[in-house]
């Protein structure tokens, strides 16, 4: 397998001021909707149609939601795990510290044993921007 990448010039956001560098970015080709998904299980399996397997990763998805919504860490066996990560501005003490000072927050998914073997096998391609 090999990831192809491109490379974007990017300044320091830390320091505006310090020269813009060159940086590895990676270049999709393609993507795979849930519906292309579903009908490719479903070609994999004898015994459940597309419809079926696109009815449950629907379930899937608003199941994900609720439980992530109630704070819970959602696992996926060895596929990987969803949490809720947040970004909040510091502050000298925990009494000083409330809710408005959360920035933003966002879905985090821990790649599980199969695709952190993936990752560690990867193979890199330079593209055309």
């Amino acid at each position: 397998m090999s990831v192809t990448y491109v490379t974007v010039e990017r300044g320091n956001p830390t320091n505006p001021n310090a020269p813009k560098k060159f940086y590895a970015q990676a270049k999709s080709t393609g993507e795979l909707t849930l519906k292309k998904l579903s009908k490719e299980i479903a070609e994999a399996s004898t015994t459940v149609s597309d419809t079926d397997v696109l009815a449950v990763l629907n379930d899937l998805t608003k199941i994900l939601k609720r439980h992530l919504d109630n704070g819970e860490i959602v696992r996926f066996g060895d596929f990987g795990s969803f949490q809720i990560t947040l970004s909040s501005e510091g502050v000298e003490s925990e009494e000083k510290f409330n809710a408005s000072l959360i920035r933003s927050s966002k879905v985090s998914f821990r790649a599980g044993i199969d695709l952190r073997e993936m990752l560690n096998n990867l193979k890199y391609t330079k593209g055309k921007k």
